[in-house]
């Protein structure tokens, strides 16, 4: 249940968004490229940023980079 207290936890660290160029997902509607965003979690193929929406959302790392 840890993920529900992820929006107030505090930021692991920042990253810049350097493309939001998915082939299966509409990345880009919550992504945008050259934001930097704050991560909350991290595991070894994502991480789990606030995006646009204002909610936490678990990306690939190849969307970042790190700052």
């Amino acid at each position: 249940m840890i993920h529900k207290t992820w929006t107030d936890s505090k930021t692991k660290k920042q990253l810049k968004c350097v493309h939001a160029n998915a082939k299966k997902y509409k990345v880009d509607r919550v992504l945008t490229p050259g934001k930097t965003y704050d991560v909350k979690n991290e595991t070894e193929e994502f991480y789990f940023v606030i995006d646009n929406s204002g909610k936490v959302g678990g990306f690939k790392k190849d969307y970042f980079e790190e700052l």
